[in-house]
């Protein structure tokens, strides 16, 4: 078995997968949503401390475990540099108190395998990532031949969540909150601008959306700004933030024959988002895959999974070499 140490960012998490089977025999995710809601949004060194305690708890759990371990794998990028060094600390500990051997994974190839937890990988594979930190679209062929195709030039679909929740007062994480909200809100009431809906480049950006939204609640509040408003607000701007990704894909999906397409990361949780994109696949024949929603969030199974694709390459790193990256131009 193989245990992986999720902590990149607000999560703490450990899971144990069997290499062979591919069996998720433990998986837990302690979430810190709850302490940084108060901030409206992650404060790094809050959830640093967070993981110091939560991350031994949740391997207090795995101890029947620990016999059959071959490899102990971590999260090392990309992320934030305080978290992912408490994963990556605990990583080496227990390389060194067990003698196993240590693999490094990408955070970004770990949301890529969210689609595979306990089952076999599909490559060639197109796949949108959308969280808090990316918006990208990345063509897998391989565990090791991931490309970037597009990328958000500012903002993350996930984070433009975020800050509109935040400025309606309605609090963290804005996700699911907007979404909720947008339920009972009329989304064609107010006019949002499109990002770079005359460009003909397929890349991402949300500063504008985000700007606009911020301007048409300013102008509520000059006035009242109610309960309604606030869905109203809530509906349109989700349903603008979602036809942006839809008119780069169709941009994509006419110029390429795209057989298996997926949508991963956090904000891939979002149901309005998935009903589009299962509207648009369908109209181009394209099969669309869907991570549960409980492995869309950052999660350790995810990390296992790629781990284990690793291990069979022989693909491991030494306590001198497994550092921290917080950023990564590519896979």
């Amino acid at each position: 078995m193989i245990l992986a140490i999720e902590s990149s960012c607000d999560d703490s998490s450990i899971s144990i997968t069997k290499i062979e089977t591919l069996e998720l025999v433990f998986h837990k995710k302690i979430s810190q949503e709850l302490e940084h809601s108060i901030y409206g949004g992650v404060v790094p060194e809050l959830a640093a401390r967070l993981h110091i305690e939560a991350l031994p708890k949740i391997l207090e759990e795995c101890k029947k475990y620990l016999k059959d371990l071959k490899a102990v794998a971590v999260t090392n990028a990309p992320g934030l540099s305080v978290t992912l060094t408490e994963g990556v600390a605990m990583a080496k500990a227990i390389s060194i108190a067990l003698n196993l051997p240590l693999i490094a994974v990408n955070h970004l190839k770990g949301h890529v395998h969210s689609l595979f937890i306990e089952k076999e990988s599909l490559f060639p594979i197109t796949v949108l990532l959308v969280s808090g930190g990316h918006t990208q679209i990345v063509e897998a062929k391989s565990l090791n031949d991931m490309q970037i195709l597009a990328r958000t030039l500012d903002d993350s679909f996930g984070e433009s969540f975020d800050k509109v929740s935040k400025m309606l007062n309605l609090g963290y994480p804005g996700g699911p909150i907007i979404e909720k909200y947008a339920e009972h809100g009329d989304k064609n009431r107010f006019i949002f601008p499109i990002p770079l809906s005359q460009s003909p480049k397929i890349e991402f950006s949300y500063s504008g959306l985000k700007n606009a939204v911020r301007l048409k609640i300013d102008e509520l509040e000059r006035t009242t700004l109610n309960e309604q408003d606030i869905y109203d607000v809530c509906a349109c701007f989700q349903k603008t933030a979602v036809e942006h990704i839809l008119q780069k894909l169709r941009k994509l999906f006419k110029q390429n024959t795209i057989k298996d397409f997926a949508i991963v990361g956090g904000a891939s949780a979002n149901l309005f988002l998935r009903k589009e994109l299962e509207d648009l696949c369908k109209k181009y024949g394209t099969t669309l895959h869907l991570s549960e929603l409980k492995y869309c969030s950052d999660n350790a199974a995810m990390i296992g999974r790629v781990a284990i694709e690793q291990y069979k390459n022989g693909e491991f790193t030494t306590l001198e070499d497994l550092d921290i990256k917080t950023r990564l131009k590519d896979y």
